[in-house]
């Protein structure tokens, strides 16, 4: 299926959970619990639903929607009733009114003789509204429920809360295993929709790697194909996965979602992101810029280099966000109105220089997981490096910390262009900035899209070792 594509690893972690669980049936524990947190519409429902139907044991999937505590107790009556659990009658029969007594009720329900499955999805809903959510769930979970052959799946959207969720000084802390589920990436992005090495970064670029996206991508079709059907339809995930993911972690009237603008418009410093923000005040941008950081939907970054420096940099985290802010969110009107064309001619206008600095990130990401091969080591830290005027500025930065090292492991830069390869001139450049930044001579890379056409580089690295990364050994 094509969703599942990439997703197999996570399947495996999961049934090797439940086979534990299995295993354990004698054990006073044999309750496994799993805390499965990523971002929203990355397909955590649809990877536990499909591990569900692999599983073929009894299970219970109750998802919070952010009510009260009781419209939740009545939601999980629902789900109860629903579920495959051979019990669940007596969970109406008695009907709960307390999520202590409805905790200890599900104990009682639950097989004893064979493995079954609860999922709680949308866990930080619960955390948020309902008061010791997180006390009587490890109460229930120590003195109840661990003591059934049970895996318990915790599901999160929110990821500073979900991380919250088993850290020291919570009641949960240790109490379950932590997995994350990312977006595709860019290898199973390439084997899904049948893309070449550079296509596939490009898919990735867009798509943010979603699995709802990336489904409505037909297999072997072009980028501006893809977008000129998206851009087609009002209601193509494309356009309206982003609107629905920031409605639910940021109300409308919430000025995180102008600085959010203000950063996915193009800005990168603090100052320029309070411009472009409304000239917002310094306290409230703080605030704004902490919070989109907390939820990990900007990233705020400092040069890495040998020195201490202050000239911290923001950016959206996610791809997909990114270029939704950039290109379809200032023009959804336009586009409601059945004149995406427009929105296209401008996406085309803008692509090139837009797309070499979003890949950057990318770029990092792939070296990262790469590293090391037979040239360069493996590094710790790879970041870039710039000054507040931006008259020295280096793509890739390979060091043994960050953001201020010890030693500088190499030196790259990152040419993402069609028809241009990396010439002498950018080698002399790439020189010209190293010297800016050390007296060593650091070993100097280059990343390139379109080949290389020149000698002086320790390494070279083009779309399809990039790839290479991305893929299981």
């Amino acid at each position: 299926m094509h969703r599942f594509i990439g997703r197999e690893r996570e399947l495996r972690v999961l049934g090797a959970a439940l086979a534990r669980v299995r295993e354990g049936g004698g054990g006073q524990k044999p309750g496994e619990c799993v805390l499965l947190r990523g971002r929203r519409r990355v397909g955590k429902s649809s990877l536990v639903e499909e591990f569900l139907g692999r599983a073929e044991v009894p299970y219970l999937f109750f998802t919070a929607a952010g009510g009260s505590a009781e419209d939740e107790l009545t939601e999980l009556a629902d789900a109860v009733a629903s579920s495959t659990l051979p019990e669940r009658s007596l969970f109406a029969e008695e009907a709960p009114n307390q999520w202590n007594a409805a905790f200890r009720l599900l104990a009682e329900i639950l097989p004893d003789d064979r493995p079954s499955v609860i999922v709680i999805d949308e866990v930080p809903y619960l955390m948020d509204r309902i008061d010791a959510f997180e006390g009587m769930l490890q109460r229930a979970w120590d003195r109840l429920l661990s003591r059934k052959p049970v895996l318990l799946l915790l599901v999160g959207s929110d990821l500073s809360m979900m991380e919250a969720l088993n850290s020291y000084d919570r009641p949960f802390h240790q109490r379950g295993r932590e997995m994350v589920l990312g977006p595709l990436n860019p290898a199973d992005i390439g084997d899904m929709l049948d893309l070449e090495p550079a296509a596939a970064f490009d898919a990735a670029l867009v798509t943010g790697g979603l699995p709802l996206v990336c489904a409505e991508w037909p297999r072997g079709a072009s980028l501006w194909e893809f977008l000129r059907t998206s851009l087609d339809n009002p209601i193509s995930a494309l356009l309206v996965s982003a609107e629905r993911s920031l409605a639910a972690e940021f109300p409308p009237q919430a000025m995180s979602r102008e600085v959010l603008r203000a950063i996915g418009s193009g800005e990168r410093t603090f100052t320029n992101i309070a411009r472009a923000a409304g000239g917002i005040a310094h306290t409230t941008l703080t605030r704004a810029t902490d919070l989109l950081t907390a939820k990990r939907v900007v990233a705020a970054e400092l040069p890495v280099s040998l020195r201490p420096s202050k000239e911290r940099r923001y950016r959206v985290a996610d791809p997909y966000l990114r270029f939704w802010l950039a290109f379809l969110d200032p023009h959804m009107a336009e586009i409601e109105r059945m004149r995406g064309d427009l929105a296209l001619t401008r996406i085309k206008e803008r692509w090139t220089s837009w797309r070499g600095r979003a890949v950057e990130p990318l770029v990092r990401e792939s070296l990262a997981r790469l590293l090391p091969d037979d040239v360069l080591p493996a590094a710790p830290a790879i970041g870039g490096y710039w000054t507040r005027g931006n008259d020295v500025e280096i793509d890739l930065v390979g060091a043994d910390r960050q953001p201020v090292a010890k030693e500088l492991l190499f030196l790259g830069s990152v040419k993402w262009l069609e028809n241009a390869s990396f010439d002498s001139h950018d080698l002399a450049a790439l020189h010209k900035h190293r010297a800016a930044v050390t007296d060593e001579p650091v070993p100097l890379i280059a990343v390139s899209r379109s080949g290389v056409d020149c000698a002086g580089l320790q390494a070279t690295y083009g779309p399809e070792e990039l790839l290479t990364a991305w893929r299981e050994n």
